[in-house]
């Protein structure tokens, strides 16, 4: 598959789109500052515990409270807050040496937030979503910093590694590199990106974030809750961190700075694909350029089309969203069950693309078009599956039900990408209504006299060539030459077909418009 990462750096931020195919799948804005990103990691103040949630409300400087239920605060929770309170007090010119600290015994799964949490300590957190609609951001005390190859988990010795990896083989190989390596009291969760990797490259990344974990450490000495303590990497780096591989052929940045920190991180984590990097210069927005800013206006809004004539209707909730598979005008074939299978097909391959673009989190509901034998229920799951393979969100996909449903859920850790596709009335402004009609001309003489008494010389006024004409309809009887008696100045008229029915601007004797 051919990849291509498209960077657009605005004032606004920063515009990131994966091109799989030259066919957009993904789209992340980052912001000129920020905060509460999901992998972030703050030191928080416990607000409030709940006993009948078995959580709490935890203070890490958003608007609202962060949520902390007693399932993510991990097992080394008692650990956490011995180490992080012995960070923040820290007298030691260097730190103390972590992998000398003594773990606390874990906690049991069925406990209660009150016996952990009970003094309203400051707490280590890490952010495992943002902040949602009216929800504040939600916490996981189970930290982790992951890295190209693998994912450091301090507080334990764990080493596991990735199921993906299908040979036993080279599990095992892994599993005894990494163990052969990893310094005490950090656990390590190898990456399916590790297959095949040499000692080197995996202890490389090892020792990038056992330095990490001591900047986190050193960060937190004299910190005072709530703080920001280490931030994730920015969106570029984790999604070259997540997606690059050999299919990855081509990044283009239009911004020097981002270019040289992408091809500097390029050079560290693969050196062989560094001359994949490239700036973009061109003088055209790189977005156009590329058919990014096209497909972006045809994907999303309410209604998709396809290109057989299909169209998905995607409507969102406050509970679920839901996606409705209409057939198209072209038919394949007379038989009905095949046209509904051939259509659900391209349906199933578009919508998984949608939920990846969009990045729909939660419940989806899809109501294919109804087919009646099981088999082709059956292949439109499969292809489901197929088609979803590529989603880096965690999902759980269901067969079509007996109401031709299916049911999928979504891993949601950040609010959904909304992009209004509709573009406001030039007439109207969005309002649906326009100024009456009879009433354009009182506008233009008020605004003509106000431009008169503040000495503008060499008027020109632009209207659409219908207004024009009933402007300067009949000779000295016209309301262009009513004008010049009036005020004693010829006031030049231009007809513009580009104008709509009711639109008029004046200009000034350089043909600058004037702005009323």
């Amino acid at each position: 598959m051919n990849k291509e990462l498209i960077i657009n750096a605005a004032p606004s931020g920063v515009e990131i789109a994966l091109l799989e195919d030259k066919k957009l799948v993904e789209l992340h804005h980052e912001s000129g500052n920020p905060n509460f990103a999901v992998g972030d990691l703050y030191l928080g103040k416990v607000k409030k515990l709940i006993p009948g949630l078995n959580a709490a409300f935890v203070d890490v400087g958003f608007e609202k409270d962060a949520f902390l239920h007693y399932t993510d605060l991990s097992p080394y929770i008692r650990s956490i807050l011995k180490f992080t309170a012995l960070a923040i007090s820290d007298k030691t010119p260097d730190g103390f040496d972590f992998t000398k600290f003594k773990n606390e015994p874990e906690i049991v799964k069925t406990g209660k937030i009150t016996d952990v949490l009970g003094g309203k300590p400051n707490i280590l957190v890490q952010i495992l979503k943002e902040p949602i609609s009216s929800k504040g951001p939600r916490l996981s005390c189970e930290i982790s910093l992951p890295g190209r190859f693998i994912v450091l988990t301090p507080f334990n010795d764990i080493v596991a590694v990735s199921k993906k990896i299908h040979s036993s083989e080279e599990r095992k190989r892994l599993q005894k590199i990494v163990e052969a390596i990893k310094p005490p009291n950090f656990g390590v969760i190898v990456r399916t990106a590790a297959e095949g990797k040499k000692t080197a490259e995996l202890h490389e990344d090892l020792t990038t974030l056992v330095q990490t974990w001591k900047n986190i450490q050193s960060n937190l000495h004299g910190a005072q809750a709530p703080q920001k303590i280490l931030s994730e990497q920015t969106k570029t780096t984790s999604i070259l961190r997540d997606l690059l591989n050999e299919s990855f052929n081509r990044i283009v940045v239009n911004d020097k700075n981002i270019y040289t920190d992408t091809k500097t991180y390029i050079q560290k984590i693969a050196p062989e694909k560094s001359d994949i990097v490239n700036y973009y210069n061109n003088g055209s927005p790189i977005f156009d350029s590329f058919g990014v800013t096209r497909q972006v206006k045809a994907s999303f809004g309410k209604t998709v089309n396809l290109d057989s004539g299909v169209y998905l209707i995607i409507e969102a909730t406050e509970a679920l969203h839901v996606i409705d598979v209409n057939s198209g005008y072209k038919s394949s074939s007379n038989n009905q069950e095949q046209n509904a299978l051939a259509s659900n097909l391209e349906a199933a391959a578009e919508i998984a693309r949608q939920l990846r673009l969009r990045d729909l989190g939660g419940i989806i509901i899809i109501d294919f078009i109804d087919m009646k034998l099981p088999e082709n229920k059956k292949a439109i799951f499969e292809a489901m599956e197929k088609f979803m393979a590529q989603d880096r969100a965690k999902h759980t996909i269901l067969p079509i039900s007996k109401f031709g449903l299916m049911q999928i859920t979504r891993q949601r850790v950040k609010p959904e990408i909304t992009i209004s596709v509709a573009e406001d009335c030039p007439t109207c402004r969005g309002t649906g209504k326009i100024g009456a009609s009879m009433l354009i001309l009182e506008d233009i003489e008020k605004n003509l006299q106000y431009l008169l008494n503040h000495q503008h010389k060499g008027l020109t006024i632009r209207v659409h060539p219908i207004l024009y004409a009933y402007l300067t309809k009949g000779f000295l009887v016209s309301k262009q030459w009513k004008w010049y008696f009036h005020y004693k100045k010829w006031i030049r008229l231009k007809a513009d077909s580009n104008y709509h029915l009711t639109e008029y601007r004046f200009f000034d004797a350089n043909d600058e418009e004037i702005k009323l």
